[in-house]
């Protein structure tokens, strides 16, 4: 009998609307404009920062902190980078490009 006693459906019932409204909340406030562009700013910060430092890498320099107004050219401690590895995959690339395209015009003449 307690499940059609009244009073104790009424507390149900408000614990419900109670639990509705935090979720109605929670989902207003995940959708928001503002949230949604402050999720945005932060992944593209958190990406821009990511890549910067696998380009630093790849070139053999380190990215330090900057502060705003310092000087670009600070931006890079400096440590003799080896390009000798870039070079040599750009130089495969565009050989390989061009054997490409030196095959497939001779492939056309034919």
């Amino acid at each position: 009998m307690a499940d059609t006693d009244p009073d104790e459906l009424e507390r149900r019932i408000a614990r419900t609307r109670a639990e509705l409204a935090q979720t109605v909340d929670a989902i207003a406030d995940r959708v928001s404009p503002k949230r949604v562009a402050e999720r945005t700013v932060a992944d593209v910060k958190s990406r821009a920062g990511h890549f910067v430092a696998s380009v630093g890498d790849a070139l053999g320099v380190t990215p330090k902190p900057v502060e705003f107004g310092d000087h670009p050219e600070g931006v890079w401690e400096e440590e003799r980078p080896n390009l000798a590895p870039v070079l040599i995959g750009v130089g495969a690339a565009l050989a390989v490009g061009a054997a490409i395209v030196l095959w497939r015009r001779r492939r056309r003449r034919i």
